[in-house]
């Protein structure tokens, strides 16, 4: 029981420590999403539907719930957001290519189609982010018409 006691402690203790270092957060100062609105152009509604299920992962600009300031949870956070926007930032998606913008709306396509993203791990706690059937079809719908356009290539001026 001695030994139960001195762990008990010793895990406080450092539950405590960690609480001081936390991860950087995903904060971008300015509005970053005026070039990828812009330019695929999503409707109202759909624009409402990306920031409440795709923007806090893929973009430079997350918004945190209250429980990102405890750790170990701010650091499993962290890790989310910086593998969301490892694999698709819609903040810098006026330093993507032409090619490049296609193949991530490619995998917009593939990841809602097969009910991969949003995340269920992000679900639990923003149901806000569950897609219905319609909103994965307007995602889809968009996402295809973007890329149709991306594929004839650009416009000569």
């Amino acid at each position: 029981m001695k030994y139960i006691k001195k762990i008990g402690w010793g895990l406080l203790i450092v539950f405590v420590l960690i609480q001081f270092y936390r991860p950087s957060k995903n904060m971008a100062v300015s509005d970053t999403m005026e070039s990828f609105l812009v330019e695929t152009n999503p409707s109202q509604e759909l624009k409402l539907i990306l920031k409440q299920a795709c923007f806090d992962c893929h973009s430079n600009t997350t918004v945190y719930p209250w429980y990102n300031n405890i750790a170990p949870i701010s650091f499993w956070l962290d890790a989310h957001v910086k593998d969301g926007k490892k694999h698709l930032n819609f903040s810098e998606w006026g330093n993507y290519t032409i090619k490049k913008k296609d193949h991530k709306m490619e995998e917009v396509v593939e990841m809602v189609k097969e009910g991969k993203m949003p995340l269920t791990e992000y679900t639990w706690t923003h149901k806000e982010a569950v897609l219905t059937p319609d909103q994965k079809q307007a995602i889809l719908d968009w996402a295809n018409h973007t890329r149709a356009l991306y594929q004839l290539g650009p416009k000569p001026e």
